[in-house]
């Protein structure tokens, strides 16, 4: 009993320690999401997936994390070579993210030494390749339940104390549009429209933060914006559709998870340019809020391949 009251007390600690920082450094919550733990040990075989299980339910408590439903993740991997394996690596974290809007992995190991179990667990950025470990100890007849939370305490308290590390550094607006017009120069640039309708919910919008977003970015780069009511006629038409759905709620907190799928077709020559699709997810106290947020920031990741495309058909 006292050993259980003292596991409790240091997770307790941890998370009201995790929360003051959060709350001071007006950091947000980091998607993060939880793969089974490899355990190739005879005395461990089928502990591998009850560990991540653990971790994925203990985390999901946790107010600085927002974990991926592992029914969701295991759907977006299941057409991939990726799997819900400890053989995720950093090589690999990228591609994950990509898929799944996570920001953090987490894997690792179950083995046994001598009479005790232990159980290390690999934190990777999605972003930045960084990866820290976390270790723990316990007698191979304790709970694993109690060990678990303990290891969910400290992952949850590195993923807070790294979390700069772990995210790529936000780039501004300025940058973001300098940045691109480096990309074109001052070259006449081709008119061009966008539509890419837009659901949440199943429910359709009237104003799509997508295609806004999209829009936003080639009128400030410099290129002509055209519509059905213009008077010129459009040389690059990009045509998609958004959706967005609500992803967890977490106190005052709602995440929403957003996906962009879009088509550049040049119609002077009647080429397809570019195909492609970004997923993004967004945190904020409203969930409609939350769901332009995720739409906006895929839209504006698009950009930047979509402007690169454009910039190569001058």
């Amino acid at each position: 009993m006292k050993r259980t009251i003292s596991i409790a007390a240091r997770h307790a600690v941890a998370t009201a320690f995790a929360i003051a920082t959060l709350a001071a450094c007006g950091k947000e919550a980091l998607t993060v999401a939880i793969f089974d733990f490899e355990s190739k040990d005879e005395a461990v075989r089928d502990l591998g997936s009850k560990v991540s299980a653990l971790l994925n339910a203990t985390l999901s408590a946790e107010p600085e994390v927002i974990t991926v439903e592992r029914a969701e993740l295991q759907k977006m991997l299941g057409e991939q070579e990726l799997g819900l394996s400890g053989t995720v690596s950093a090589d690999t974290a990228a591609k994950v993210g990509h898929l799944t809007g996570a920001k953090v992995l987490v894997t690792g190991r179950v083995f046994t030494i001598e009479k005790e179990r232990v159980i290390v667990a690999k934190i990777i950025s999605t972003e930045t390749s960084r990866v820290y470990g976390e270790l723990s100890k316990a007698g191979t007849g304790s709970p694993l339940t109690d060990q678990a939370s303990a290891l969910a305490a400290k992952i949850a308290k590195t993923i807070v104390d790294k979390s700069e590390t772990l995210v790529a550094k936000v780039e501004t607006r300025d940058q973001r549009v300098e940045r691109l017009k480096k990309l074109i120069k001052a070259e006449k640039l081709p008119a061009v429209s966008v539509r890419i309708p837009e659901q949440h919910f199943g429910q359709a919008v009237r104003d799509p933060a997508a295609e806004t977003e999209l829009l936003l970015l080639l009128q400030q780069c410099g290129f002509t914006i055209v519509d059905e009511k213009s008077k010129d006629k459009a040389d690059v038409e990009i045509t998609g559709e958004a959706f967005s759905a609500l992803g967890v709620r977490k106190g005052n907190l709602i995440s929403c998870k957003s996906r962009v799928e879009l088509k550049v077709h040049d119609l002077r020559t009647r080429t397809l340019l570019l195909t492609d699709r970004q997923t993004s997810v967004a945190v904020d106290v409203a969930e409609q809020t939350a769901a332009k947020t995720a739409l906006q920031n895929a839209a504006a990741e698009l950009a930047d391949r979509v402007i690169a495309a454009l910039a190569k058909t001058r």
